[in-house]
């Protein structure tokens, strides 16, 4: 008779699990030994939430399900900002936590306390099997919950003697766990196709709902044919390469000038994948009477914050595919002009940007990094973006040239979350360099995970923009409150010391002559590397929109 870990374990092999982030604690002694013995690759680290992270990075990377595995009690806890964040992302997640034995529960049983309470608020289901026996449909309910529509994180709290306990009868198991995408109706995507074909100045944003739905070159021919300007964000960055011409890079008004402006100006905006949320200004980042059409498999999110002239509620890659074949026999429009403008305003930005990166100080400013980052990054590269005006700076000038392999936060902005999801990038893809560029607040999140890139031979490359200071905070608080700063303040610590103490290697970068050799030596090594660069905390296009005086 088998076990409810042996269940757990069998259950999640036929859905395709391969890998399990985990933190080892006594709720899941006997789960753990049952999952390596069935050869799945446990992946465990230094924090709970890290193990989150992990998984939560390897589903973004690999467009699957992730499994991440915890502790009952405070190791639960420890794993809520995890799920949070992978539920704010729209990332397939099953978030597993062990739980106090189930025949003291409210009797004051070690680590007993209401589990799902605590994540009902962060998850996207919440459930605990009663007995091992209904182990296999609850995962399976989960990895339902977790896959179909808006993606989202699922949780589940097993009793550690539902693990341990062996089992006559399995629960039967109800119904599949295939998905069904709905596809645009035919009189929408004509309606769309007639406000594009009368559009003079229009512009689309793509965001994770097309990278979800894998509609990389779906998007691509639409660009071509419609001839429209397009912007990226969140997972759909790389989708189309920032270098193809009508791909204009980040649709972020706080990392681009260029983009606002041309978001600003069109008449007609086509949002695919991307809630309308505070990154777009809640809608009013589009002239007031821009014509917005958006496309979003979750039906809650059209019209939210902004009225809409046509809501698609369906599947971005069957929107698009449609919307090309309606395009396919039209001659495609002339607009010249409008891309001309388009690229103007980006080309004056970045001109502005250009000139920074050669204004001398000391330390160096960040863009001085960057100008010699950008010549030295390999192709494969999976960029891991985390927090601070060092990272703000680099996410304007790096390009994202392939889908999948520009990293961030995610939607909840939790810093330290580009650590763990660039280790997660490295067990993924072996072969290339995953690179998390952080600053020194950020990193000081998972520090102890330098211990896990160690321990699972893990060469990611720690690029650390070290300004002494929570730079974001600092520049923030001097701005309006007339210089005035608290708690901003850090030490300028030796990262690449405290790497090498855990096993890796690292160098510490002051001068901008000593950029591109620490950059070849990270490159070169098989081991964790970590770039401590010393910098001047200059607030970033990120920070000075935040000052920004704020329009009515």
């Amino acid at each position: 008779m088998p076990n409810g870990a042996e269940l757990f374990s069998q259950t999640l092999k036929q859905l395709g699990v391969t890998h399990v982030f985990a933190l080892v604690g006594d709720h899941l002694n006997e789960a753990l030994q049952v999952l390596d013995r069935d050869g799945f690759k446990i992946v465990d680290t230094r924090h709970e939430s890290a193990a989150v992270h992990m998984a939560d990075g390897w589903a973004r990377m690999s467009g699957r399900l992730a499994v991440s595995l915890v502790t009952g009690g405070p190791g639960h806890t420890n794993s809520i900002t995890g799920i949070a964040t992978a539920q704010a992302t729209g990332v397939p997640l099953l978030a597993v936590s062990g739980q106090s034995n189930s025949k003291q529960r409210d009797r004051n049983g070690f680590q007993d306390m209401d589990q799902l309470g605590l994540a009902r608020s962060a998850a996207k289901y919440c459930a605990s099997p009663a007995s091992a026996s209904q182990i296999p449909f609850y995962v399976r309910e989960a990895y339902r919950a977790a896959t179909t529509g808006r993606p989202g994180a699922a949780h589940l709290s097993i009793a550690v003697d539902h693990f341990t306990d062996r089992v006559e009868k399995v629960a039967p198991l109800i119904g599949s766990v295939a998905e069904h995408r709905p596809g645009p109706d035919r009189s929408e995507v004509s309606r769309v196709v007639e406000l594009l074909q009368t559009a003079k100045r229009p512009a689309v944003i793509a965001g994770s709902g097309c990278f979800w739905a894998g509609a990389g070159q779906a998007l691509e021919t639409f660009i071509e044919r419609a001839q429209t300007p397009l912007f990226t964000i969140t997972m759909a960055r790389g989708m189309v390469s920032d270098e193809h011409p009508l791909c204009f890079g980040y649709a972020d008004p706080t990392i681009s000038r260029g983009a606002e402006k041309a978001l600003q100006q069109a008449d007609v905006v086509l949002v695919l994948g991307k809630r309308i949320d505070y990154r777009l200004r809640m809608g009013g980042l589009f002239a007031p009477d821009a014509k917005v059409i958006q496309v979003d498999i979750h039906p809650q999110e059209l019209g939210l914050n902004r009225s809409l002239a046509v809501g698609l509620n369906c599947d971005c890659r069957l929107a698009l595919e449609d919307l090309n074949l309606e395009l396919a026999d039209r001659a495609r429009p002339d607009r010249s002009g409008w891309l001309a403008e388009v690229q103007r305003g980006c080309d004056e930005y970045a001109a502005e940007v250009d000139e920074r990166s050669h204004r001398k100080s000391q330390p160096m400013h960040a863009l001085e990094f960057y100008r010699q980052m950008r010549e030295w990054l390999p192709e494969d590269a999976t960029l891991c973006w985390d927090g601070g005006d060092f990272v703000h700076w680099g996410r304007y000038v790096m390009p994202a040239r392939k889908p999948g392999h520009w990293m961030r936060l995610g939607a909840l902005a939790g810093l330290g979350v580009g650590f763990p999801i660039g280790l997660a990038a490295q067990v993924l893809r072996p072969t290339q360099r995953s690179i998390v560029v952080t600053g020194d607040g950020s990193l000081g999140f998972y520090l102890a995970e330098m211990d896990t890139a160690v321990r699972f031979n893990l060469p990611v490359i720690i690029i650390v923009g070290n300004d002494g200071g929570w730079g974001v905070e600092r520049e923030l608080q001097a701005g309006r409150y007339d210089g005035r700063t608290v708690a901003c303040e850090l030490r300028r610590t030796r990262y690449d010391l405290v790497m090498k103490g855990f096993g890796g290697d690292g160098v510490h970068v002051e001068r901008p002559e000593q950029i591109r050799p620490a950059l070849d030596q990270a490159l070169a090594s098989d081991k964790p590397f970590l770039i401590n660069v010393e910098i001047d905390g200059a607030g970033s296009p990120f920070t000075e929109a935040q000052l920004r005086p704020k329009k009515n």
